[in-house]
């Protein structure tokens, strides 16, 4: 028996070196098919899914393939039918069939346009090389198509020996991937598994060759391609920002009766707005505001609003045509008007459209910033309101900004079924703390409210029924002065509190002023923030700007803020 089965076992061994020689494609795997454009990442083969098609020797990748390997934040505006890209510096603009791309809304002429394939589009990605750092190769004799990434590290195996094998699996058993290669070819190495190294072959061939036939070399580390950096956003000379935001109603100030500031360094006033669905800028800018800023060494930050309404926010937002309107009336007014800067304030926006608000902002910065403009967002602390907190994708576009000033107030709002502070000093730090979790704290600045609400509180029909107004520190004092109720300190809120009655109707007042300012300003120091944005400038009694001075230039760091603070306590 154990004859017979020594004389099979020979035989099989046999019969296998036999196939080995005789019939050798037994053990070579087919790597490529040629019914398809096979597209190889770096050491790994793409799923069929992201098979390329090539025009005119030009290849052509999915916008799905793009958002997996090149950009995940490229768009697709299926109405308008364009691909927008944005980077750090640059946007770039390409519609289906169109031989004309617009970079930085600049025209420039391409080889061949973005094509619908079955309502897809796909784009030729060799334009995109030097913007996104890739390197492309198109293989036609294997149907290969090759992405690599410039920055990364390259690693090269040189073969050493005539008619080597790379095989699919780290194992002499595997089947061959490739065999005949020769000495002194250049291999890409991808990894290695105990004797073998991953390779890639020039043609794009992946799988394992033993380490003793082949002698490795690092010839880029990938320090060679420099993606574009952040810009030094403009800080002021001295200490944090301190900036604060104009209103105009419906005429400008009247510069002759404005007053010099010390310590202020950016004025916002609010110019423009989108005023309807087709983008139209309303402009209620004045140049002899800019001079009057100017002279008095302001940054002027224009503040441009979307007008609260979500329902025209929803459609220009929405429209690839209606933001690049929107981005040239812009630019023409930024420079007309000679501002340093912008200050984006788009409001009550629908939940679903905060990540084309995010686009807005990717497309809007590197048009404003190549025009030397600082730019700037406004949005909310974190809650779970849809329309005014949910609806800002702050990590991201903390990454599009150079500033973000978060509008710390409001905690009771107008409408507010209670009574209550605009701004408790515990809520104010609460919410600091978590918008901190997502936004860099050297992008953030503090939003300070020079406002008060008065609250009445009068009884109808068994139920108590709240309204509120909003005013200015000085119609503070003189309501204070006038009623002459109890003014105490209220731990709790970091304020002075204050109620009376007039007739039947309770007036409560949480009331801001330097002693409450003093507290919530020094939260900039304590977290190193950017600075301080305020709401609003004619609201504040004069002493403000002391407080605004002491903390956000005279001390630099929070320790100087509470010795000093201490040390006035005793």
């Amino acid at each position: 028996m154990k004859k017979y089965f020594l004389i099979i076992f020979t035989a099989l061994i046999i019969a296998i070196i036999a196939g080995f020689f005789v019939f050798p494609q037994l053990w070579t795997t087919i790597q490529y098919t040629p019914d398809k454009v096979h597209l190889v990442v770096e050491g790994g083969i793409a799923e069929d899914e992201d098979s390329p098609i090539v025009e005119n020797g030009q290849l052509l990748f999915s916008i799905d393939t793009v958002k997996k390997f090149v950009d995940p934040n490229v768009h697709w505006d299926a109405k308008a039918n364009k691909v927008v890209f944005t980077t750090k510096d640059r946007v770039l603009i390409m519609k289906t069939g169109k031989l004309t791309a617009m970079v930085n809304a600049r025209p420039v002429d391409i080889n061949i346009p973005v094509k619908l394939v079955e309502d897809k589009p796909y784009i030729p990605i060799q334009m995109l090389d030097t913007m996104f750092g890739i390197k492309i190769k198109w293989v036609e004799e294997n149907n290969v198509a090759i992405l690599d990434y410039a920055k990364n590290t390259v690693q090269i195996a040189k073969v050493q020996k005539d008619n080597r094998i790379m095989r699919a699996k780290p194992a002499l058993w595997s089947p061959a991937v490739k065999k005949g290669i020769d000495k002194d070819e250049i291999l890409r190495v991808f990894g290695e598994d105990d004797k073998w190294y991953k390779v890639r072959s020039e043609d794009g061939f992946i799988g394992y060759i033993q380490k003793d036939y082949v002698k490795t070399n690092i010839i880029a580390s990938g320090t060679d391609v420099t993606e574009p950096e952040d810009s030094a956003a403009w800080k002021p000379k001295q200490g944090k920002i301190n900036m604060t935001w104009e209103y105009v109603g419906n005429r400008n100030p009247d510069t002759s009766k404005l007053k010099s500031i010390e310590g202020l360094d950016v004025v916002s006033p609010t110019w423009f707005y989108i005023a309807d669905k087709q983008g139209t800028v309303a402009n209620k800018a004045d140049i002899g505001y800019v001079n009057w800023a100017h002279k008095n060494s302001y940054k002027v930050w224009a503040l441009v609003g979307s007008g609260s309404d979500p329902d025209i926010t929803h459609e220009f937002l929405n429209n690839t045509d209606t933001r690049e309107k929107i981005y040239q009336q812009l630019l023409i007014y930024a420079k007309l008007y000679k501002l340093d800067g912008i200050n984006i304030d788009f409001e009550n926006i629908y939940l679903k459209d905060k990540n084309i608000l995010t686009q807005f902002m990717r497309e809007l910065a590197p048009l404003l910033k190549e025009q030397g403009l600082v730019v700037s967002i406004d949005v909310t602390f974190r809650s779970s309101s849809e329309n005014w907190s949910m609806c800002y994708d702050r990590k991201a576009l903390s990454k599009v900004v150079d500033y973000m000033a978060v509008m710390a107030y409001d905690q009771h709002w107008a409408a507010s079924p209670i009574a209550g502070s605009v701004a408790e000093l515990g809520w104010v730090e609460k919410g600091l703390e978590r918008i901190l979790e997502e936004v860099p704290k050297e992008k953030l600045l503090l939003g300070l409210p020079f406002y008060t609400r008065v609250w009445k509180e009068e009884k109808i029909d068994g139920k108590i029924k709240v309204s509120s107004s909003a005013v200015s520190m000085d119609t503070v004092e003189k309501l204070l002065s006038e009623h002459k109720p109890e003014v105490t300190w209220d731990e709790g809120s970091g304020q002075h509190y204050a109620e009376y009655k007039v007739g039947k109707v309770t007036h409560r007042i949480w009331i801001e002023d330097e002693r409450s300012i003093n507290l919530k300003s020094s939260l900039i120091h304590k977290y190193d923030l950017a600075g301080a944005a305020s709401w609003r400038k004619g609201f504040e009694s004069e002493d403000i700007w002391a407080v605004l001075q002491d903390n956000l230039k005279v001390k630099q760091n929070y320790n100087e803020w509470a010795n000093a603070n201490s040390a006035a306590a005793e």
